[in-house]
């Protein structure tokens, strides 16, 4: 079915996610958000990066860090002649970085990986032969719904080596369940309702490496290079298809699923302490990743993002000199594929800031992204959503004089 088919819709999100494991969530904090999404060589001491675990490696020696972030999303949908406007919230992520020594950084962690929720139906009719001169029609709601998502729990490590190179490591459990649903109710008598659920539930381990070369030149200008490597890996769990109706039965499949390779790079610069710029590019390599036992479904997944930040002075003494005001822009293609049409690129562009608190290293961060979806051809999604994050930086890690 396509999307222009559609007659009215009550979405948790958009309907894009059917395919899929849903909408993949890059899970990056609000100030990375802020700045198009640029992670790869993003090496702060006040904040934690995920995306890359050799980032971790620059966590300050007496310093424990927790961050936890929260989202808003205002969707509007369009089609051919539908529209309609969703909103949700949820808790983004939750992690924690500390050192071991001054050479090595942990991080853990909660984040999601993707998420499925839809709710959209159509009206139609379907001619029936009642052997008269005078055709006849049943009228029927076809009805598609989507919920659940994937997670994942993760611990890292970043280790630098000889001052200018970090390397590092995160392992992930994933787990979690997604359930798409269809159903199709006669108004007419002597037709059975009819309603199936396919559950795919996951539960699966992968690996992700890190890399961060860095040196400071003429004691102004700050670089880092940033790499990331994924190697294709199971997605170990189940499918199981619910039938009710005529007949009724629960079906378990042997299908393969996988999470596909990804490689990422980027360059990270700082002038001063003040104005920063980062570009990164990544590729998860979906056209060759098994979904339902074959590589038919999926397409590789680029993306492109571009970020600055500024502060006017980072240690001054005074609140307005040490806030931190960031911009960027990112293009990226869709992983999924829909029958007989042309995917075209999404793209996001952002704003936000950071506030430090004066009492400590905490700082909060706010960003604001507008993004597009698709297309009115098919269908199209536009949405702003907010998200904002407090990294708690305190000093744990030592000996307090008597």
């Amino acid at each position: 079915m396509l999307m222009s088919d559609m007659m009215a819709q009550n979405n948790t999100n958009s309907p894009y996610t059917r395919y899929g494991y849903g909408e993949l969530i890059d899970v990056n904090s609000a100030e990375i958000r802020s700045m198009g999404g640029v992670s790869m060589g993003y090496r702060n001491p006040l904040a934690i990066n995920p995306v890359n675990p050799a980032s971790y490696s620059v966590v300050d020696t007496v310093s424990f860090m927790f961050d936890f972030g929260l989202s808003g999303l205002v969707s509007r949908f369009s089609g051919k002649t539908e529209k309609s406007t969703a909103v949700n919230s949820n808790i983004e992520y939750i992690n924690m970085q500390f050192p071991i020594n001054k050479w090595l950084g942990v991080s853990a962690g909660l984040l999601p990986y993707s998420f499925s929720g839809y709710n959209f139906y159509k009206s139609d009719s379907v001619l029936i032969n009642n052997h008269t001169n005078t055709p006849d029609k049943a009228y029927y709601t076809r009805s598609y719904a989507g919920s659940g998502g994937i997670n994942q729990v993760y611990t890292g490590f970043g280790m630098k080596l000889f001052n200018h190179v970090s390397l590092g490591m995160n392992l992930y459990y994933m787990f979690g369940n997604i359930n798409n649903s269809r159903s199709t109710v006669y108004s007419s008598t002597g037709f059975n309702a009819s309603n199936q659920i396919n559950a795919i539930s996951v539960s699966s381990f992968r690996a992700r490496y890190g890399l961060q070369a860095f040196h400071t030149f003429n004691k102004k200008h700050d670089v880092t290079l940033g790499l990331i490597y994924e190697g294709k890996a199971p997605l170990s769990g189940s499918f199981t298809q619910y039938n009710y109706g005529v007949p009724s039965d629960t079906i378990n499949f042997a299908k393969d699923f996988e999470v596909p390779q990804t490689i990422g790079a980027g360059l990270f610069y700082t002038f001063d302490n003040k104005l920063s710029v980062g570009l990164d590019y990544s590729l998860q390599q979906w056209a060759d990743a098994k979904f339902f036992n074959s590589t038919d479904s999926l397409s590789n997944k680029s993306k492109l993002a571009l970020g600055f930040e500024y502060i006017p002075d980072a240690r001054g003494r005074k609140f307005y000199q040490r806030v931190k005001y960031r911009a960027g822009i990112n293009i990226h293609d869709p992983y999924y594929k829909l029958p007989g049409i042309t995917n075209v690129k999404n793209f996001g562009i952002s704003f936000g800031v950071g506030l430090p608190l004066r009492t400590s290293n905490t700082m909060v961060n706010a960003s604001v992204e507008y993004g597009k979806s698709g297309d009115k051809s098919l269908f199209r999604e536009d949405y702003f959503k907010f998200t904002l994050n407090a990294v708690f930086n305190e000093n744990w890690f030592f000996k307090r004089k008597l």
